[in-house]
């Protein structure tokens, strides 16, 4: 098996460092970037399993790299700022991100999450050796999702997802009815507790139904229960 290969993207090399000597001991490879540009740069050439991005950096941005990287990569990206606040979370993963880390973090926090991105990916990525048994094909409402293969079709046309949104779509479709709380969504997809209100959940509905073209669509796939939070109706 390959190593995983992490690119740790941040012009603070204290931090960058930091985060290299903690992935490294847990067996990863880093490779590492001073500023957007030059992590896209690596992208291009080196095979990334996960990126860990910080948001504020001179020239372009975190935001701005994490939109040019979503728009031909569905690797997990986890955001570094900061910056705590919920509009600056919503901000982070609305470009695409699937996790928000604020510094000054707990350095084996950051590292158990990149495991759970690495974890969630691989089992999701289509050239993964693992791979589920039985049953894994959903089709609901034009809507036809495969566990196995990841692969989503609206409509009759495929759409790309990342693993976080893959993982929220398969938890509504495969419980047709069931109305879950964000509550309820984060703790199964992230499997985390919720210790804070946070519109994580709300972030990633939003993207899914983008991608779904839900506004156009006259028999939405996914129903807000207002107050309540969110279901897919068979």
């Amino acid at each position: 098996m390959s190593e995983t290969r992490i690119l740790v993207v941040d012009d603070e090399k204290e931090i960058a460092d930091l985060i290299e000597i903690y992935l490294v001991s847990d067996g990863y490879k880093v490779l590492k970037a001073n500023n957007a540009e030059e992590g896209l740069a690596v992208l291009e050439k080196e095979e990334v399993h996960l990126v860990l991005l910080d948001i504020m950096m001179p020239g372009m941005n975190g935001l701005e790299m994490c939109k040019k990287i979503r728009e031909t990569n569905n690797i997990p990206i986890i955001m570094l700022s900061a910056k705590s606040t919920d509009l600056d979370k919503i901000l982070g993963l609305g470009t695409g991100a699937d996790d928000y880390v604020t510094k000054p973090f707990n350095p084996l926090e950051l590292t158990a999450r990149v495991k759970s991105q690495l974890r969630r990916y691989t089992q999701l990525n289509p050239n993964s050796s693992v791979h589920s048994t039985g049953k894994n094909e959903i089709t609901i409402k034009g809507l036809t999702i495969n566990k196995d293969n990841h692969k989503v079709m609206v409509d009759g046309e495929e759409i790309k997802l990342t693993p976080i949104e893959f993982d929220i779509l398969f938890l509504l479709a495969s419980n047709p009815g069931r109305v879950f709380s964000t509550d309820e969504i984060f703790e199964n997809v992230w499997n985390e507790k919720v210790y804070e209100a946070n519109n994580t959940v709300m972030v990633h509905i939003r993207r899914l139904r983008g991608k779904m073209k839900e506004d156009t669509r006259q028999n939405k796939i996914i129903t807000t229960v207002w107050g309540v939070g969110y279901k897919i109706e068979k």
